[in-house]
């Protein structure tokens, strides 16, 4: 068996973020990235677009940590977007929603791994050297209530996985209510634009409308994921 304090995961030297609305936390994980690897910077956010500015000026990101509660993210959809973002970077999700359908959406969405927010330093460390190696990483007692289904086509994240990080903004402010017009103003590009973006978004979430599309938006919100009971 491999002993922890030997193993240097391969993101070492490289640039790591933290995204979390807490400052507390935000500086106890950094002070854990540093005890458990040598990353040449250790950055923090408190917002997605200030993680996706981030990502811009460093695309070469080796690791993200990620928390899911975030003052302008609704549901999942700030993971999906980072994973766009961030396509080479491992992602793992710390939150203190960590029951099973949680950790198997965020799974699904594009997250390497998920250790609950309180977890100690140990799980932190073999999240990182599981992500690190390749591996997905899930606290232990975890147990997909989907079952095997990780190659289920009407998987509402599965497919808004498939979006580009512009296309996911885009449906963003479709959920908005914001028509074309609106949108091609928001982001400072032409309407035509915008409608070539909304057909590939159609297309790629398997709809033919965009109420369809708000629709399966919707069942990546964090109503449509944690328990109802209690």
């Amino acid at each position: 068996m491999t002993d922890p304090a030997k193993v240097r995961i391969d993101s070492t030297h490289g640039t790591a973020l933290v995204v979390d609305d807490h400052p507390l936390f935000c500086d106890a994980l950094t002070l854990t990235l540093q005890s458990i690897a040598d990353f040449d910077e250790i950055r923090t956010a408190g917002t997605l677009e200030k993680a996706l500015d981030v990502v811009a000026q460093d695309p070469a990101l080796s690791l993200i940590v990620l928390d899911l509660n975030l003052p302008d993210v609704n549901g999942l959809d700030g993971l999906v977007r980072l994973r766009n973002a961030a396509a080479r970077a491992r992602i793992i999700i710390a939150s203190s929603m960590a029951d099973n359908t949680m950790i198997s959406h965020a799974l699904k969405a594009g997250a390497d791994g998920f250790v609950p927010k309180h977890s100690q330093r140990s799980v932190f460390r073999r999240a990182f050297e599981a992500v690190s190696a390749g591996q997905s990483f899930v606290p232990d007692g975890f147990i997909d209530p989907t079952g095997s289904s990780d190659n289920n086509p009407d998987d509402a994240l599965a497919r808004l996985a498939s979006l580009t990080n512009q296309q996911a903004r885009i449906l963003h402010l479709i959920c908005e209510g914001k028509l074309n017009k609106q949108i091609a103003y928001d982001l400072t590009i032409a309407e035509t634009t915008v409608k070539a973006h909304v057909t590939a978004i159609m297309r790629k979430l398997g709809v033919h409308s965009r109420t369809q599309a708000v629709l399966v938006a919707q069942e990546a919100r964090f109503a449509r994921v944690l328990p109802t009971d209690g």
